[in-house]
């Protein structure tokens, strides 16, 4: 999964917001770098960021989504896009410009509104468990109560868990060691016998242990990816494609014996 952030506040420093031509540039190294989804988000879910209101977001998130999917069209890639958002009322006309699965950084509780919308577009969803402002029990204890909660509001809607993807929450409310225990104890996760994504890239994890700033992450992220690759999970949401490509491909070939 390659991310393209429609904001001006990302954490990670690679914002588009409403510049297309750079949308549509990053567009095509993600198309090169072989990504299997393009994930299209305009709210900043980094800690401390200042809440993006609704309008603001959806206009953001619908023209890079609209501009991304007529290109993807025009040179002929079969790559879907998915909506980063946690609003039914930026969901929606996402899907109408070309989403067709939602990513919901709070498994969809959140909005009451998102999984009946869902259900009713036939779209896939990414749940994350998201433990910010949550007590702590036990990391596993805790994502897999979360991730249950939300598969709960997914079946009570009629979203079936053949369109589900789980996302265990990296640094969403967990610190650095807890973060490292969640990579360490990835194969635990399995008992809810669905898909799993993971986003690890660039995060403030990586710079405690390395001490490398934002953009000078790229090694420190592919020894997340690659772990997480051989703990099982299906899907590395990333920054950097052509050089976590690599890293993927690798793994890939090593774990999964693709070659």
């Amino acid at each position: 999964m390659g991310i393209i952030n429609a904001t001006n506040d990302s954490f990670s420093g690679d914002g588009v917001a409403d510049r297309l031509d750079e949308a549509l540039a990053l567009t095509h190294e993600l198309v090169a770098g072989e990504v299997d989804i393009i994930d299209i988000g305009g709210a900043s879910s980094r800690p401390g960021a200042e809440p993006t209101p609704i309008e603001v977001e959806r206009r953001r998130t619908v023209r890079v989504i609209e501009a991304v999917r007529a290109e993807l069209d025009r040179i002929g890639a079969e790559v879907p896009i998915s909506v980063d958002t946690t609003w039914a009322g930026v969901a929606e006309p996402a899907f109408d410009a070309g989403a067709t699965v939602v990513n919901d950084i709070t498994g969809f509780r959140l909005d009451p509104q998102m999984a009946p919308l869902v259900a009713e577009r036939g779209a896939a969803a990414v749940l994350m468990h998201n433990q910010r402002g949550r007590p702590h029990t036990d990391l596993i204890v805790d994502v897999t109560d979360g991730l249950h909660t939300s598969l709960l509001i997914c079946a009570e809607a009629g979203v079936g868990t053949d369109r589900i993807v789980v996302d265990p929450g990296f640094g969403f409310g967990f610190g650095v060691s807890q973060n490292l225990e969640m990579m360490r104890r990835l194969p635990e996760l399995w008992t809810l016998e669905l898909p799993m994504l993971i986003g690890t890239s660039r995060k403030s994890t990586i710079g405690a242990i390395t001490n490398a700033e934002i953009d000078d992450r790229l090694f420190g992220t592919a020894a997340t990816i690659t772990a997480a690759i051989y703990a099982g999970i299906d899907i590395v949401r990333v920054h950097d494609t052509p050089q976590m490509t690599q890293a993927i491909r690798m793994t890939d070939a090593i774990v999964r014996r693709t070659c």
